[in-house]
């Protein structure tokens, strides 16, 4: 017998509902404040309410940003089975049982009644290493874009003529931010020289035509990450499987990427899939065959994204450099 829970999680609270009887609807709920002290709190009220080793009590969650991370992770350390959903798929969960209005409350219990409903699977920590590497290559990410933005402004400021004070402050801004990019990079070359498992990983995922320097660390924080068993998953995981959009006789739309997962790693997969397109010759063949067939050339590189992922997995699943000889 398991008890199953579910946590809606906003910045400062969490609405917990303890579904005690699914076929009644009986409920328990209560609310606790987001934060690491009131985690312990909600432990202790749940091995209390429910009567169940943490080891028979399940949770069920949406990914919400970063505010769900530390609660998954305390409950996870408990002895507690964690679930955290796509808040789409519990979204539409909720529409087919006819929910009208929103609230916490309402939501934390749509929750719980989604965990009962079907099989799910289990929600995984990432390796700590993993997780600081991520870290830091989101953190290269933001300063690119706020490079980017200051080099806009200073395009701006050149062709209002604006003041020298002005474009001083803003070539100052370029400079610093410049500054801490590189450090911030050399930061994640001395993340993968401090795990030489992380770095082996890298340097085969550079073997590869098409996966450079940025993106086979993007690649390998993504790949390992989960425990992926087949290269379809990384390839969904990343948002690259099609989506069909056929019904009956009158819907026939083209079929559209996903689009479910890092919006950043698809950035970078799209230029290394135009590199791989013209320098790896498994993937051109696969993306001329596909044009040739009239598929649109955002289709093509799609599915050559798409390749690219599921090489890498490959790469990494077996531990060796490519061979373009066995990959034909």
């Amino acid at each position: 017998m398991t008890a199953q829970i579910g946590i809606d999680v906003s910045k400062n609270k969490l609405d917990v509902c303890w579904l005690r009887d699914p076929n009644t609807l009986k409920l328990k709920t209560r609310i606790f404040g987001n934060d690491k002290p009131a985690f312990g709190e909600l432990i202790q009220w749940l091995c209390k309410q429910t009567g169940q080793a943490p080891e028979s009590i399940h949770v069920m969650m949406e990914a919400t940003g970063v505010y769900h991370e530390a609660l998954a992770y305390a409950l996870y350390d408990a002895g507690m089975t964690v679930y955290v959903s796509n808040p789409h798929r519990v979204s539409e969960f909720g529409k087919s049982l006819g929910r009208r209005s929103k609230t916490d409350k309402r939501d934390s219990i749509i929750l719980a009644r989604f965990l009962d409903s079907r099989a799910h699977q289990p929600w995984q920590p990432e390796p700590f290493e993993v997780r600081q590497l991520k870290a830091l290559l989101s953190r290269l990410d933001a300063l690119d874009t706020d490079i980017q933005r200051e080099y806009n402004r200073q395009e701006k400021a050149q062709i209002q003529d604006a003041s020298k004070a002005v474009q001083d402050s803003i070539r100052k801004m370029i400079q610093t931010l410049e500054e801490e990019r590189h450090r911030v990079e050399r930061q994640v070359d001395d993340h993968f020289d401090d795990h030489p498992g992380l770095k082996n990983d890298r340097e085969l995922l550079k073997s590869i035509p098409g996966i450079g320097r940025v993106l086979s660390a993007e690649l390998t924080a993504m790949l390992r990450s989960r425990d992926f068993r087949h290269a379809s998953e990384p390839a969904a995981f990343a948002g690259l499987v099609p989506v069909m959009r056929d019904s009956g006789t009158s819907v026939h739309k083209r079929p559209v990427m996903s689009k479910a997962g890092n919006g950043r790693l698809r950035a970078k997969l799209y230029m290394g899939a135009i590199v791989a397109t013209r320098h790896n010759r498994r993937i051109k063949g696969h993306y001329e065959r596909l044009l040739a067939r009239g598929k649109a050339k955002m289709s093509a590189l799609g599915a050559a994204m798409r390749k690219l992922v599921q090489m890498a997995y490959g790469v990494l699943k077996h531990q060796q450099g490519y061979d373009p000889q066995w990959a034909a």
